[in-house]
């Protein structure tokens, strides 16, 4: 089993309190596993009694019946027969309409815990929060990070990292060990995405415009676009009719399914966001990478990728610095914590070093200023009070930025 503690303890952290668990995530990323296996054990190993587990998921055929809020609702009114607490888990809630008046309706008529899951963030819109009078919390589900993956792999670090960037860290497809099974899995599951939760759920009529964007992001991870960029360059490869709109609301839809993430530009100087010219990084490097039939496997992009991600999977907001004319890579807070972040696979040529350390010149606030690199350095202290950290390290040690 591949354990996913961290994610376990935001459950356990939870457990009992007055409030509505929302567990987000891209599709098969681990939330089904992480509740009705991981989280389910813990309850059992605890205490509570089976028959006081409901678990209902709504992708199952033999309950899509149950897609039906008034018939979902009934369904859970009969399973409760006393008065001590029920935990209750409902996979795929997005799929019942006008869910959040459903789920205010079952946290206030009965005892119990409740925990919903979803695979897009309709879940997350400010209509939910208004819903459900603040009685919501996010928890978010990523594909395995690299210490995730490390730990159920193992073997070498390098041999384990380059499977990682190449295949990503969906839960199934490390646990197969043929290439074809994995690029199978990882064909299957974009094709399902791609067409299920975004062409079929939006009724987008232009299939192959749509599949042309989805590539087009896919080979542009950490670079700089805008709608207007992106129809441009669709446009050239004999789109004739794109237009900004259309491309920003596939934008929006991409985002809506957790394949990607948009970032968004902050100056520094002024302290505000910029409306244009966003970077967008991929969920999983996997999907990624077959999407584009593994062409423009770039370390660079990958690294910047990998190292987006784990910010996000440790509560950091992360936003792409804009210094005057330089930027950095992120700009990474949480809480009373700033840092500022490059992300280069190697700083040993002068020539790139002087480059991604000019990023941080004039930032004289106080803040930590750190290189994430793959060389292997024993030093960790540069010019200036600059800070580096090999990837490895950076990866495997959630608190290093704070420690460093």
């Amino acid at each position: 089993m591949i354990e996913r503690s961290a994610l376990l303890t935001k459950l356990i952290d939870y457990k009992d309190k007055d409030i509505v668990k929302i567990i987000t995530g891209l599709r098969r990323a681990g939330k089904s596993y992480l509740l009705f296996n991981i989280y389910r054990s813990y309850l059992l190993s605890n205490g509570v009694d089976e028959d006081h587990l409901i678990l209902i998921n709504l992708e199952s055929q033999k309950l899509a019946n149950l897609r039906d809020g008034k018939k979902l609702y009934e369904y859970i009114e009969k399973k409760i027969i006393d008065n001590y607490k029920y935990y209750i888990f409902i996979d795929e809630i997005q799929l019942v309409d006008n869910f959040e008046d459903l789920v205010n309706g079952i946290k206030v008529d009965f005892n119990c815990d409740l925990y919903i899951t979803g695979s897009n963030s309709k879940l997350l819109s400010s209509e939910i929060n208004t819903k459900l009078r603040g009685r919501g919390i996010e928890i978010k589900v990523y594909p395995l990070s690299f210490k995730e993956f490390y730990e159920y792999k193992g073997g070498g670090l390098s041999e384990a990292f380059d499977e990682y960037i190449r295949y990503g860290g969906l839960p199934y497809v490390s646990m197969l060990d043929k290439e074809y099974e994995k690029i199978e899995y990882l064909k299957m599951m974009n094709e399902t995405i791609g067409f299920k939760d975004i062409i079929e759920r939006h009724k987008i009529k232009n299939s192959v415009l749509f599949n042309s964007l989805l590539e087009l992001l896919c080979s542009q991870i950490g670079c700089i676009v805008s709608p207007n960029k992106i129809s441009h360059t669709l446009k050239t490869m004999r789109f004739e009719t794109v237009d900004n709109e259309t491309i920003s609301n596939y934008l929006k839809y991409i985002c809506d399914s957790f394949l990607f993430y948009k970032s968004a530009r902050y100056g520094l100087k002024g302290k505000a966001y910029l409306k244009t010219l966003n970077k967008y990084y991929a969920c999983d490097l996997g999907l990624r990478n077959e999407k584009i039939n593994f062409r423009q496997i770039e370390m660079s992009h990958l690294l910047e990728n990998v190292v987006y991600l784990e910010l996000l999977r440790r509560n950091y907001l992360v936003d792409i610095g804009k210094n005057a004319d330089k930027e950095i890579d992120f700009v990474a807070k949480n809480y009373d914590d700033l840092y500022y972040i490059q992300v280069c696979v190697s700083i040993e040529n002068n020539e790139t070093k002087e480059r991604e350390l000019h990023s941080f010149k004039g930032l004289d606030d106080g803040y930590k200023k750190i290189v994430i690199t793959m060389d292997k350095n024993p030093l960790k202290h540069l010019e200036n009070g600059y800070k580096m950290i090999h990837i490895f390290d950076f990866l495997l040690d959630e608190n290093i930025l704070r420690k460093i």
